[in-house]
């Protein structure tokens, strides 16, 4: 049985749609929930499911407690969906190439420090770009420059808001993720 360890900090669509991906597969993991955000809602997804969850605070982050859950729990896969925050380089080195994330532009395009959800699709509406997508990356000591894995695209010519566009990315979120994650698990 493979582990995935999933941060988060807000609602956990990707959370959700990741378990669900591999339960509509019969395939069984592992799942342990770490949010930064005592309000998340994945928390919530999280104990309808009956999957622990640990919510962490930033000196706990930055102070090796989140290290020592990550050994305990011995993750084949660390994915970072819908998390904002850096991780840290001893993180990033312990853990190479099993860190990943999903970012909501084609990178290079729209990524680093402050570039996440609507901000991302803020700056795709007000630069008329006709397509907009995912990234889905390995995490390094950078944001958002880890070696690519998988970019997808749509078109986003005729959005006329960026809740517009978000939808249209989070269809490809959902879409991809599990799939990238799968083949990550097992075809390695």
């Amino acid at each position: 049985m493979k582990k995935i360890a999933l941060f988060a900090s807000g609602s956990g669509t990707n959370v959700e749609k990741i378990i669900e991906y591999f339960e509509s597969k019969s395939i069984v993991h592992q799942y342990l929930i770490l949010a930064n955000n005592p309000n998340a809602k994945v928390i919530e997804k999280a104990e309808k499911r009956n999957i622990p969850a640990i919510i962490f605070d930033r000196n706990m982050f930055n102070e090796g407690k989140v290290e020592q859950i990550l050994e305990e729990f011995n993750p084949d896969l660390i994915v970072l969906a819908g998390f904002l925050w850096k991780f840290p380089q001893n993180l990033v080195l312990q853990y190479p190439n099993k860190i990943i994330n999903i970012h909501p532009s084609l990178l290079p395009l729209y990524g680093g420090k402050g570039m996440y959800g609507h901000n991302v699709h803020q700056a795709v509406l007000q630069n008329n770009d006709n397509y907009s997508g995912i990234t889905i990356h390995y995490v390094n000591e950078h944001y958002d420059q880890g070696g690519i894995i998988l970019q997808k695209q749509t078109d986003v010519s005729t959005c006329e808001s960026w809740e517009q566009i978000a939808k249209k990315v989070q269809v490809l979120e959902h879409q991809y993720f599990g799939q990238v994650i799968n083949k990550l698990l097992y075809d390695n």
